[in-house]
């Protein structure tokens, strides 16, 4: 109890606080977008069941990893050493790294996944048709199971968790405050997930730009795994960008329904 009264009056873990919870629901978006795309694909009774779980089951992943913080740190260390040496930097530091820990085969691997995933959503989004009756036909064609609904999510949810938990640790110290920053961001996961997914649902050029991003965010996680860090900054600008963009050309095509339903 001390300790948290202490933590309650210092204005720098107040600081840490925000910083953390901004932070996490940020990293949580790349969550939610693989959640809400992968519930899509299901029958609509189940879809927001879906969601549920797979947000739900990535707090209780983010807040057992807190349990194991330890744990989570030593995730850090090289299990081997490939021994190549690899070109050096503008620095004269190695531009890729050959010693591998837990942490890198799990973004590496999770990377891969997220690749493959979003791939083939394009590939089925790109077989369709114009009609609605073939929309409907590879609609149906691409159904997943709830089961393996469910699995995929936790798959990534490992994932993320871990990246997330990581970030925490690294921006402070004290386990209350990364407690209640997680608990904080996955509520604002659980607000925001049925209308972001209704949101892809009814937009299916979303759709694409959603699984765009999945294939970049694929991809940053191999970078990172390989020790290339690429500043999320960056990232979520150019995530930012082609959303602010798309926004337009929605408000476009709506204007131009409009223009023709009024005549």
């Amino acid at each position: 109890m001390e300790n948290i009264s202490a933590l309650l009056a210092d204005p720098a873990a107040w600081a840490a606080l925000v910083t953390l919870v901004v932070m996490e629901v940020v990293l949580g978006i790349d969550n939610l977008i693989f959640i809400s795309i992968l519930s899509n694909k299901l029958p609509e009774a189940d879809r927001q069941k879906a969601r549920r779980i797979g947000i739900g089951l990535a707090l209780v992943m983010r807040l057992l990893l807190l349990t194991a913080i330890a744990w989570i740190v030593a995730l850090t260390a090289p299990v081997f050493d490939l021994g190549i040496t690899g070109p050096l930097g503008a620095h004269g530091e190695p531009s890729f790294e050959t010693q591998f820990s837990w942490r890198d085969l799990i973004l590496i691997a999770g990377g891969l996944f997220l690749m493959w995933k979003a791939t083939k959503e394009i590939h089925h989004t790109l077989d369709g048709g114009e009609s609605e009756e073939l929309l409907d036909k590879t609609r149906s064609a691409v159904e997943i199971g709830f089961t393996a609904a469910i699995v995929q999510i936790i798959l990534l949810d490992i994932v993320f968790s871990i990246d997330s938990i990581l970030t925490a640790v690294g921006m402070t110290e004290h386990v209350e405050i990364m407690y209640v920053a997680v608990i904080a961001a996955v509520t604002v996961m659980l607000i925001a997930a049925d209308p972001l997914a209704n949101f892809i649902n009814r937009n299916p050029t979303v759709v694409m730009l959603a699984l765009g991003f999945l294939l970049m965010i694929g991809m940053v996680l191999i970078a990172e795994g390989f020790g290339a860090h690429i500043p999320k900054g960056y990232i979520y600008t150019a995530m930012a960008f082609s959303a602010g963009v798309e926004m337009l050309n929605i408000f476009a095509r709506r204007r131009r329904e409009r223009a023709k339903a009024g005549h």
